[in-house]
């Protein structure tokens, strides 16, 4: 225990049998929630790790707004539902990698708005956001990963 954290705090940074991940941001470092992420990830032991893979702004039909903001929203939905599908939620994600073309604060604003309103009062997860000249597809400004977390179960 470093000397500017409380034994409270490490504790509570401990993840128990029953909750697979805890996420806290410790004395010392600055408070990162304003701009949508936690500084740490704990995954307890017996946890199953779900990675999924890069989602885009795409609808069903793989059809991609011109509207960086919509973007966010619909890839944040089909980040929500890959998660779902993998018998976990947006809560679970320990890990998001965000890629963002033509990066700039007023980006940055969006990505955190989106991010609480898809977390609500959940805690966010960690996160790296990585500025990039382009992504896959033409017209692609944002995409999302993630590994999320789990209690272990047999398939």
């Amino acid at each position: 225990m470093s000397a500017t954290q409380n034994p409270e705090q490490e504790i509570a940074a401990t993840p128990s049998s029953h909750q697979p991940l805890t996420l806290s941001n410790p004395e010392g470092l600055y408070d990162p929630s304003a701009n949508g992420y936690s500084h740490l990830g704990i995954v307890a032991p017996n946890s199953q790790l779900i990675y999924i893979a890069g989602q885009g702004g795409e609808n069903v039909q793989g059809e991609l707004p011109d509207d960086f903001h919509l973007q966010v929203r619909w890839a944040l939905a089909n980040l929500k539902t890959a998660v779902n599908a993998a018998g976990a939620e947006l809560k679970d994600i320990a890990k998001l990698t965000v890629l963002i073309v033509d990066h700039s604060e007023e980006r940055l604003r969006i990505l955190a708005d989106e991010l609480d309103a898809a977390w609500e009062s959940a805690m966010k997860p960690t996160c790296t956001l990585i500025p990039v000249p382009r992504l896959a597809l033409d017209g692609m400004l944002f995409e999302v990963e993630a590994v999320a977390v789990a209690p272990k179960r047999e398939f």
